[in-house]
């Protein structure tokens, strides 16, 4: 277990809900990557780089509502700004994606 956070701690973290529309491959990435544009509604678009490619290909990921950070500072990863981060739970060395069950509206935030 980490750290003990308190409350307040929690509530600077703006997780939101957001759908995948478009998919490239990150040659330039250390790891197997994604580069990935997310549409959080409202909020707009924001890219990421995200290591799933072993369990996720393209064509399934277009289209997929996802669950991510979006109020991290932006980080440069090789040649590409970094701007939210998706998550998911470590399946050995895989990622699996959290989702929900039911379809959200873009940018819906998550408490």
């Amino acid at each position: 277990m980490k750290n003990i956070i308190l409350y307040e701690d929690f509530t600077k973290v703006d997780i939101r809900i957001g759908t995948i529309i478009e998919v490239q491959d990150f040659p330039k990435a250390h790891k197997p990557a994604y580069q990935i544009k997310i549409d959080f509604g409202a909020l707009g678009i924001k890219k990421t780089s995200a290591q799933i490619t072993t369990l996720y290909n393209k064509k399934e990921l277009l289209g997929k509502q996802v669950t991510a950070v979006i109020n991290f500072k932006p980080k440069q990863i090789a040649n590409f700004l970094s701007e939210c981060l998706i998550l998911g739970i470590q399946k050995g060395k895989d990622v699996v994606l959290l989702k929900s069950n039911e379809i959200i509206k873009n940018g819906e935030q998550i408490n």
